[in-house]
Protein backbone atom coordinates (compact mmCIF):
# COMPACT_ATOMS: atom_id res chain seq x y z
CA UNK A 1 0.00 0.00 0.00
CA UNK A 2 1.46 3.33 -1.02
CA UNK A 3 1.36 6.28 1.28
CA UNK A 4 -0.79 9.20 0.13
CA UNK A 5 1.27 12.26 -0.78
CA UNK A 6 0.00 15.55 0.53
CA UNK A 7 -0.74 17.88 -2.36
CA UNK A 8 0.68 21.35 -1.80
CA UNK A 9 0.07 24.14 -4.28
CA UNK A 10 1.93 27.42 -4.43
CA UNK A 11 -0.95 28.88 -2.42
CA UNK A 12 -0.32 26.38 0.38
CA UNK A 13 3.47 26.57 0.36
CA UNK A 14 5.14 29.16 -1.92
CA UNK A 15 8.58 27.56 -1.52
CA UNK A 16 7.94 23.82 -1.31
CA UNK A 17 4.86 23.14 -3.46
CA UNK A 18 4.51 19.85 -5.33
CA UNK A 19 1.50 20.51 -7.57
CA UNK A 20 1.20 22.95 -10.47
CA UNK A 21 -1.62 24.28 -12.61
CA UNK A 22 -1.07 23.39 -16.28
CA UNK A 23 -2.05 25.79 -19.06
CA UNK A 24 -4.10 24.40 -21.95
CA UNK A 25 -1.17 25.19 -24.26
CA UNK A 26 2.30 26.56 -23.52
CA UNK A 27 2.95 30.25 -24.29
CA UNK A 28 6.25 31.95 -25.11
CA UNK A 29 7.26 35.50 -24.19
CA UNK A 30 9.47 37.35 -26.69
CA UNK A 31 11.13 40.78 -26.72
CA UNK A 32 12.44 43.05 -29.43
CA UNK A 33 13.56 46.64 -29.75
CA UNK A 34 12.16 47.79 -33.08
CA UNK A 35 13.96 51.14 -32.87
CA UNK A 36 17.16 49.20 -33.72
CA UNK A 37 15.77 47.63 -36.91
CA UNK A 38 17.60 48.29 -40.13
CA UNK A 39 15.95 45.55 -42.24
CA UNK A 40 13.54 42.64 -41.96
CA UNK A 41 16.44 40.22 -41.46
CA UNK A 42 17.95 42.23 -38.61
CA UNK A 43 14.51 42.54 -37.02
CA UNK A 44 14.02 38.76 -37.21
CA UNK A 45 17.41 38.21 -35.62
CA UNK A 46 16.59 40.82 -32.98
CA UNK A 47 13.46 39.09 -31.69
CA UNK A 48 14.63 37.33 -28.53
CA UNK A 49 12.84 34.48 -26.81
CA UNK A 50 12.58 35.10 -23.07
CA UNK A 51 10.85 31.94 -21.81
CA UNK A 52 8.15 29.36 -22.57
CA UNK A 53 5.57 28.80 -19.86
CA UNK A 54 3.49 25.64 -19.45
CA UNK A 55 2.00 26.30 -16.00
CA UNK A 56 0.35 29.15 -14.13
CA UNK A 57 3.28 29.13 -11.72
CA UNK A 58 5.80 29.52 -14.55
CA UNK A 59 3.76 32.39 -15.97
CA UNK A 60 3.84 34.31 -12.68
CA UNK A 61 7.53 33.54 -12.22
CA UNK A 62 8.33 35.05 -15.63
CA UNK A 63 5.86 37.94 -15.34
CA UNK A 64 7.32 38.99 -11.99
CA UNK A 65 10.88 38.75 -13.33
CA UNK A 66 10.60 41.00 -16.40
CA UNK A 67 10.10 44.74 -16.70
CA UNK A 68 6.67 46.27 -16.39
CA UNK A 69 5.23 46.95 -19.82
CA UNK A 70 5.34 50.74 -19.45
CA UNK A 71 9.02 50.55 -18.45
CA UNK A 72 10.16 48.96 -21.71
CA UNK A 73 12.56 51.13 -23.72
CA UNK A 74 10.74 53.35 -26.20
CA UNK A 75 10.43 51.52 -29.51
CA UNK A 76 10.48 48.04 -27.98
CA UNK A 77 7.86 45.31 -27.71
CA UNK A 78 6.77 42.34 -25.65
CA UNK A 79 5.17 39.49 -27.60
CA UNK A 80 3.28 36.63 -25.90
CA UNK A 81 2.46 33.90 -28.44
CA UNK A 82 1.36 30.31 -28.32
CA UNK A 83 4.42 28.08 -28.22
CA UNK A 84 5.45 27.20 -31.75
CA UNK A 85 4.16 30.46 -33.29
CA UNK A 86 6.78 33.11 -33.92
CA UNK A 87 5.67 36.73 -33.44
CA UNK A 88 5.89 37.71 -37.09
CA UNK A 89 3.45 37.97 -39.99
CA UNK A 90 5.32 35.36 -42.01
CA UNK A 91 4.73 32.55 -39.51
CA UNK A 92 2.22 30.12 -41.09
CA UNK A 93 -0.17 30.51 -38.13
CA UNK A 94 -0.25 34.30 -38.63
CA UNK A 95 0.04 34.59 -42.42
CA UNK A 96 -3.73 34.60 -43.09
CA UNK A 97 -4.66 36.46 -39.95
CA UNK A 98 -4.79 39.96 -38.59
CA UNK A 99 -4.99 41.90 -35.38
CA UNK A 100 -7.22 43.89 -33.08
CA UNK A 101 -5.38 46.98 -31.90
CA UNK A 102 -5.92 49.65 -29.27
CA UNK A 103 -3.82 52.74 -28.57
CA UNK A 104 -3.46 54.14 -25.06
CA UNK A 105 -2.24 57.69 -24.52
CA UNK A 106 0.97 57.81 -22.48
CA UNK A 107 -0.89 59.86 -19.86
CA UNK A 108 -2.53 56.59 -18.73
CA UNK A 109 0.76 55.83 -16.95
CA UNK A 110 0.97 52.71 -14.79
CA UNK A 111 -2.64 51.75 -15.56
CA UNK A 112 -1.39 50.36 -18.88
CA UNK A 113 0.43 47.60 -16.96
CA UNK A 114 -2.98 46.36 -15.72
CA UNK A 115 -4.39 46.36 -19.25
CA UNK A 116 -1.39 44.32 -20.45
CA UNK A 117 -1.68 41.85 -17.57
CA UNK A 118 -5.43 41.39 -18.04
CA UNK A 119 -4.87 40.72 -21.75
CA UNK A 120 -2.15 38.16 -20.99
CA UNK A 121 -4.39 36.39 -18.48
CA UNK A 122 -7.28 36.31 -20.96
CA UNK A 123 -4.97 34.67 -23.51
CA UNK A 124 -3.31 32.04 -21.33
CA UNK A 125 -6.60 31.40 -19.52
CA UNK A 126 -8.30 30.76 -22.89
CA UNK A 127 -11.22 33.06 -21.95
CA UNK A 128 -12.03 33.99 -25.56
CA UNK A 129 -15.00 32.18 -27.11
CA UNK A 130 -12.79 31.49 -30.13
CA UNK A 131 -9.59 30.96 -28.12
CA UNK A 132 -7.94 28.54 -30.59
CA UNK A 133 -7.97 31.39 -33.13
CA UNK A 134 -5.89 33.63 -30.83
CA UNK A 135 -2.22 33.40 -31.86
CA UNK A 136 -0.75 35.94 -29.48
CA UNK A 137 -0.63 39.49 -28.20
CA UNK A 138 1.87 42.33 -28.56
CA UNK A 139 2.61 45.28 -26.28
CA UNK A 140 4.36 48.18 -27.99
CA UNK A 141 5.92 51.12 -26.15
CA UNK A 142 6.07 54.06 -28.52
CA UNK A 143 7.10 57.67 -28.12
CA UNK A 144 3.53 58.99 -28.17
CA UNK A 145 1.47 56.01 -27.03
CA UNK A 146 1.25 52.43 -25.79
CA UNK A 147 -0.37 49.86 -28.08
CA UNK A 148 -1.84 46.43 -27.37
CA UNK A 149 -2.56 44.25 -30.42
CA UNK A 150 -4.17 40.81 -30.31
CA UNK A 151 -3.28 38.58 -33.29
CA UNK A 152 -5.66 35.99 -34.74
CA UNK A 153 -5.29 33.16 -37.28
CA UNK A 154 -7.93 33.86 -39.92
CA UNK A 155 -8.87 37.36 -41.01
CA UNK A 156 -11.65 35.94 -43.22
CA UNK A 157 -13.56 34.41 -40.29
CA UNK A 158 -15.64 37.44 -39.38
CA UNK A 159 -17.66 35.74 -36.64
CA UNK A 160 -14.58 34.47 -34.82
CA UNK A 161 -12.73 37.77 -35.23
CA UNK A 162 -15.65 39.84 -33.94
CA UNK A 163 -16.19 37.49 -30.98
CA UNK A 164 -12.53 37.92 -30.06
CA UNK A 165 -12.72 41.69 -30.53
CA UNK A 166 -15.80 42.08 -28.33
CA UNK A 167 -14.18 40.06 -25.56
CA UNK A 168 -10.90 41.97 -25.84
CA UNK A 169 -12.85 45.20 -25.47
CA UNK A 170 -14.29 43.89 -22.17
CA UNK A 171 -10.87 42.71 -21.01
CA UNK A 172 -9.38 46.16 -21.71
CA UNK A 173 -12.40 47.91 -20.19
CA UNK A 174 -12.61 50.45 -23.03
CA UNK A 175 -15.66 52.06 -24.63
CA UNK A 176 -14.20 53.45 -27.84
CA UNK A 177 -14.16 51.22 -30.95
CA UNK A 178 -11.55 48.55 -31.57
CA UNK A 179 -10.45 48.01 -35.17
CA UNK A 180 -9.28 44.83 -36.88
CA UNK A 181 -6.82 44.87 -39.77
CA UNK A 182 -5.40 42.00 -41.81
CA UNK A 183 -1.66 41.47 -41.68
CA UNK A 184 0.09 43.06 -44.65
CA UNK A 185 2.74 40.51 -45.61
CA UNK A 186 5.28 42.04 -47.96
CA UNK A 187 6.21 45.59 -48.88
CA UNK A 188 2.75 47.15 -48.38
CA UNK A 189 2.69 50.04 -45.95
CA UNK A 190 1.16 49.38 -42.55
CA UNK A 191 -0.38 52.85 -42.66
CA UNK A 192 -2.53 51.67 -45.60
CA UNK A 193 -3.85 48.59 -43.79
CA UNK A 194 -7.58 48.27 -44.41
CA UNK A 195 -9.90 48.06 -41.43
CA UNK A 196 -11.94 44.90 -41.88
CA UNK A 197 -14.02 44.89 -38.71
CA UNK A 198 -14.89 47.23 -35.87
CA UNK A 199 -16.53 46.51 -32.51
Amino acid sequence: MTEAVEVRTVLDDPKDFNAVHRLNTPWTLWFDNSSRRTSTSTWTAGVKKIETMSTVEEFWGVYNSVANAMDLPTGSNFHMFRHGIRPMWEDPANANGGKWGYLFQRSIGEKVNEHWLHTLLACIGETFESSPDVCGVVFANRKNCFRIALWTRNADDRESCENIGRHLKKVLGVNSPLEYTAHEVGPASKSNAKVLYSV
